[in-house]
C-alpha cells in the first residue's frame, strides 16, 4: 500500500517548510559510482542468517540475548527542560502497531541490525503530525537508491518479485535507516555475522562431525580383517557384499549403539582410537564458539561456554555485557528513532535508555549518585547535569543540595 507521507502538518508545518540544501564534500565522488541506481548489499542475508542464526545454537543465542535485553530496557523521553511521562512519542513508541508492543518492536529492530548491520522502520502516515503505526521492515528486502549528491533518495522493498518505493527527498523521511559501521560501504551496515562467519563455519563443520560420530555408534571407527584358511586376505565380491549389508543393518546408527558385534570365518575386529587431530577437535569447536560471542559482543561465560574465565563471576560479566554491548547499541537506536520521529511533531526530545532502571548496572549506579549527592562544591543544577537529568526551574537551583 502507498502512503502519503508529504501531506502533514501539526505544531510545525514541514510540509510546507522548505528544508535547506547542504550537501557533503565527497557526496559527488560517491554518486559518481552508485548515483540514481539500487545499491546492492555485497552480502547475502538470508545465507548468512539461515546459516549462524537459525542453524547455530551460538549466533542464535548471542543475537536473542543482545535483542532482548535492548529491547526490555525501560525508555525515558525529555528536553533540555523537562522529562515527560505522557508524550505522544511516548504513547506510539509505547504502542506501535496492533500486533507488537514496544519491546517486540525493537527487539525486531535490533535483531534485524545485529544480522544484517541495517535496520529499517516504516511510519504509517497519519493525518497530522506522528504517524499511525511503526513497523521494522526486513532488511534483506531493502535496498538504497543514491541520489546524485551520494544521500538516499529511495528505498525499495522488494517481496517475490512486487516492488515499493518509499521516496525519502521529503522533509520527513518515511523511513528510518539504522545501520552499523562499515569502513567498505556507503549505504549499508556491517553485520557481526560477516566478521564471526569463518567461526561459525566451523563451529557448524565441528557440529556435523559429532553427528557423523554419534550416528556411528559414538565410538571411533575400527576395521574388520579377514584372513582365510590359506592365508587369504581377499574376501570374493559375495562376501564383501554380505559383510557390508550386515554392518550398515546391525551395527551402525544411534539405535545400534553397543550392540555386540558377531564375527565368523575369520573375520577380527580392530579398533582404531583418536587421532591426535580428533581429540583437538572439540577444543576447536569451543574456540570458534569463543570467536562467536566475541564478535557480538557477549561474554562466553552467559552463554555457557566452558573454559571461559576472563571475568570473575557472573555478575561481573553480566555487569560488563550491558555497559560494553547492550548500552551503546540501545542508547544508538533510541536516540536515531527519537529524532525521527520529533521531526514529524516539530519539538526538540530526545529518547534514550533509563539507565536508573537497570538492574545490571543498580551498584554502579549507585556509586555514581553517592559521589555526586557528596559533592558540596557542585549546584543543585550541575548535580542534575551530571547525572542526565534536565534542569530545574531557575528559581528552584538555589545553588547547593
Amino acid at each position: 500500500m502507498v502512503f502519503d507521507f508529504l501531506r502533514r502538518s501539526g505544531p510545525r508545518d514541514v510540509a510546507s517548510a522548505v528544508p535547506e540544501v547542504k550537501a557533503s564534500a565527497t557526496g559527488r565522488v560517491v554518486a559518481h559510482m552508485s548515483g540514481g541506481r539500487v545499491a546492492w548489499s555485497p552480502r547475502d542475508t538470508v545465507s548468512l542468517t539461515r546459516q549462524a542464526f537459525a542453524g547455530n545454537p551460538v549466533g542464535f543465542r548471542a543475537v536473542k540475548l543482545i535483542a532482548e535485553s535492548a529491547a526490555a530496557l525501560p525508555l525515558v523521553l525529555q528536553d533540555q527542560t523537562a522529562r515527560y511521562a505522557e508524550h505522544p512519542i511516548l504513547k506510539l513508541v509505547t504502542a506501535p502497531n496492533p500486533g507488537q508492543g514496544r519491546a517486540e518492536l525493537f527487539e525486531a529492530l535490533y535483531g534485524q541490525l545485529l544480522l544484517s548491520g541495517d535496520g529499517y522502520v516504516e511510519a504509517v502516515a497519519g493525518e497530522q503530525g506522528l504517524p499511525y503505526e511503526l513497523h521494522v521492515l526486513r532488511s534483506d528486502r531493502m535496498s538504497v537508491v543514491p541520489g546524485p549528491d551520494g544521500w538516499p533518495v529511495a528505498y525499495v522493498y522488494e517481496v517475490a518479485g512486487r516492488k515499493h518505493r518509499f521516496n525519502v527527498t521529503g522533509p520527513v523521511s518515511p523511513v528510518l535507516h539504522v545501520k552499523t559501521f562499515h569502513p567498505q560501504d556507503d549505504h549499508y551496515g556491517l553485520s557481526p555475522l560477516q566478521a564471526a562467519a569463518q567461526a561459525v563455519d566451523v563451529h557448524n563443520s565441528a557440529s556435523r562431525w559429532s553427528k557423523g560420530l554419534l550416528d556411528n555408534a559414538a565410538r571411533p571407527s575400527g576395521a574388520i580383517v579377514w584372513k582365510g584358511a590359506d592365508g587369504q586376505g581377499h574376501l570374493t565380491t559375495e562376501q564383501y557384499d554380505r559383510l557390508t549389508a550386515e554392518m550398515e543393518a546391525h551395527h551402525q546408527g544411534a539405535r545400534n549403539a553397543g550392540r555386540p558385534m558377531l564375527l565368523e570365518g575369520g573375520l577380527d575386529w580392530k579398533p582404531m582410537g583418536f587421532s591426535p587431530s580428533d581429540m583437538e577437535f572439540q577444543k576447536t569447536k569451543e574456540a570458534a564458539a569463543r570467536e562467536i560471542a566475541v564478535a557480538f559482543g557477549v561474554p562466553p561465560m552467559l552463554l555457557g561456554i566452558q573454559g571461559e574465565a576472563t571475568y570473575a563471576n557472573y555478575a561481573e560479566a553480566h555487569r560488563a555485557f550491558y555497559r560494553q554491548t547492550v548500552l551503546p547499541l540501545a542508547s544508538k537506536v533510541a536516540q536515531q528513532v527519537g529524532r525521527w520521529l520529533s521531526d514529524f511533531v516539530g519539538e526538540d526530545v530526545e529518547l534514550r535508555p533509563d539507565l536508573d532502571q537497570v538492574p545490571a548496572l543498580a551498584a554502579e549506579r549507585d556509586a555514581v549518585w553517592n559521589r555526586v549527592a557528596s559533592a558540596d562544591f557542585l549546584t543543585v543544577a550541575e548535580k542534575r547535569a551530571a547525572l542526565g537529568l534536565p534542569a530545574l526551574d531557575a528559581d528552584a537551583d538555589l545553588g547547593g543540595d
